[in-house]
Order: structure tokens, then C-alpha cells, then sequence
């Protein structure tokens, strides 16, 4: 597919400053195979979300984000500011090159930079899901935010936070492992109610709730080993009233997919999920900590065309 304007999105200090070192190469080796392209280099929170708005406003039909979830998040909410006559024109392209780059475990985009810039040369376009998520900031604002992967809340937003707040040097599995262990310590159990489309509702005691479009969060934790990108449905993971020995006895089964054996974790499904609690609850979304509950979270099938295997 020929795209008459190209930008890419980039995020120096995304993977701890990985992808400003590989930028020259990528650079280099999109100029060959892609041709000329603008480029939009972050350098705070927020920025990719203005420069893709002002890419697809400028013509830009194909945006190339390079770094990791959280950039990838910024840049789909800056397409989804503009209407569906517009956005339903705009491809994105991903080159991964980020702390936990989670969502290509779901839809295959490699990792390899080389093979990730070849996929976007020649590669299928695909559409995928979103979900738009109404949430509360944390000056207490109501305000609007899609994501591509998972949005959790409870020790999901803890560890977010506390990821987001200390080094990355270690690598994406080190950097959630220690942060989930240090919360699971310090961070206690909350009662949420949650409602799905209209037939569900229920108070839970929870370590975490998971509203999965993709499968994967948290540096690999395999949390909704159902969850399709494509069939206009969360799956909805709630790691139920689990004692600590029973966390660390069933840790590994958030890695491997087993998820399901767990005897406190209840899954469910639906299109549109709404949480609230009394206590204060931290929102995961993609990686980025934008808020608290409550929250209400809607289905938008079939919302983005993506570049993919």
C-alpha cells in the first residue's frame, strides 16, 4: 500500500532511552524503504498525542509510532480526536521499542526493528477494536481516553505507577516483577462493584481487575488469554479475594496462561464495563496511570486500521 504523506512518531525516551539510541537506524532504514516522511519527536508527556492529531490534521495518512505501549497509546488518542470520516483514512504503523511493549504479543508486529520497518513497507492492513474509557483525572476531572490493549484497576495502577516512577534499565520483566511484589506488599485489597452491559452486576474484594482487549499486560503477564482484538467483546479478568500465599503459590499462572485454574478468579465478557468503589482505585491503561475510578468503558469495534502479520 502507497501512502502520499507519512509521519512517525517518535519517543526518545521510551525502553529508558532505547529508542532515541536506535532512532538513527530507524530513521535511516524507514528513509529506505518508505521514502521521505515528517518526524515528530516527544520530549514530554502528552506530546504524542497533539503531534498525531496535527499529523492526521496536516494529511498524514500513515503514522508510524516508535516506542512502546504508552506512546502507542498517545498516538491513538491523538487520531481518535478527529472524526470517523477523517481517522477511517489514517493506518498506523508500530515500530516497538519500549519498556513493556505488550501488545504485540497479541496482534504480531515483531520486534526485530529491521523486520518491523518491512512489515510497514509491505505489510496487510488490519482493523481493530478499542475501547473508550470515561474516566476521572487526578485533579478530579472527567475526561475521555481510548486504549489498545488493557485497562486494569487496583494493584494494575499501583504498579503502574511505581513502574512509571523508577528506572528501566533492567529491562521490561525485572521492572513490573519488582514493582507487582513491592505492591502486592504494600498495597491492600479494595471492594469495587462492577456492571457489565446490563445483566451483570456485583460487588467484589479484588487484587485487580483487567479489561482486556488485547491478551497481555504488565511486561508479559497473560491475563486474558481469550481476548480477541477483533470481535467487538472485553474480556474481563477479576483476580478475586486472594490471601498473600495464595498470590505468590499462584504467580506463575499469571505468566503462562493458566489464569483460569485459579479458584478466586472470576472471567466474564461484554461490550460496555462500569466499575466504581468508596476507596481510591488507580487506573492502568496501557501502561500510563491516568486517573481513578470510577470509570465506564464502552466497546468501539472495528474503531483503527493497524499494520500487522
Amino acid at each position: 500500500m502507497t501512502f502520499s504523506k507519512i509521519a512517525f512518531i517518535v519517543n526518545p525516551h521510551a525502553g529508558n532511552g532505547s529508542a532515541g539510541s536506535n532512532w538513527p537506524f530507524i530513521k535511516a532504514l524507514a528513509g529506505d524503504r518508505l521514502g521521505h516522511f515528517e518526524i515528530y519527536m516527544t520530549q514530554r508527556p502528552g506530546d504524542a498525542v497533539m503531534f498525531a492529531k496535527d499529523a492526521v490534521a496536516k494529511e498524514a495518512r500513515l503514522l508510524v509510532c516508535v516506542g512502546g505501549d504508552g506512546t502507542l497509546n498517545d498516538v491513538v488518542n491523538g487520531i481518535m480526536m478527529h472524526e470517523e470520516s477523517i481517522r477511517s483514512d489514517v493506518t498506523l504503523g508500530f515500530v516497538p521499542d519500549g519498556t513493556g511493549c505488550d501488545f504485540v504479543r497479541t496482534v504480531p508486529i515483531p520486534k526485530n526493528i529491521e523486520h518491523a520497518i518491512d512489515l510497514i513497507a509491505g505489510g496487510p492492513v488490519r482493523s481493530i477494536d478499542l475501547g473508550r474509557l470515561s474516566l476521572r483525572d487526578h485533579r478530579g476531572h472527567e475526561c475521555r481516553r481510548y486504549f489498545h490493549n488493557i485497562a486494569s484497576f487496583g494493584l494494575g495502577g499501583e504498579v503502574a505507577q511505581r513502574v512509571n516512577r523508577t528506572t528501566k534499565a533492567f529491562g521490561p520483566f525485572i521492572s513490573f516483577m519488582w514493582a507487582t511484589l513491592i505492591s502486592i506488599f504494600l498495597y491492600g485489597k479494595k471492594r469495587i462493584r462492577i456492571k457489565i452491559d446490563n445483566g451483570f452486576e456485583q460487588e467484589f474484594t479484588v487484587w485487580n481487575v483487567a479489561v482486556a482487549n488485547g491478551q497481555y499486560h504488565g511486561g508479559g503477564m497473560w491475563v486474558a488469554p481469550d481476548a480477541s482484538v477483533h470481535d467487538g467483546l472485553f474480556n474481563v479478568t477479576v483476580i478475586g479475594d486472594l490471601t498473600i500465599p495464595e498470590v505468590f503459590l499462584n504467580l506463575s499462572k499469571l505468566y503462562n496462561g493458566r489464569i483460569y485454574d485459579i479458584d478466586k478468579v472470576v472471567i466474564l465478557t461484554g461490550k460496555k464495563v462500569e466499575a466504581l468503589s468508596d476507596q481510591r482505585v488507580l487506573l492502568d491503561v496501557d501502561g500510563e496511570q491516568p486517573g481513578t475510578l470510577p470509570i465506564v468503558i464502552d466497546m468501539v469495534h472495528g474503531a483503527l486500521k493497524i499494520i500487522t502479520t
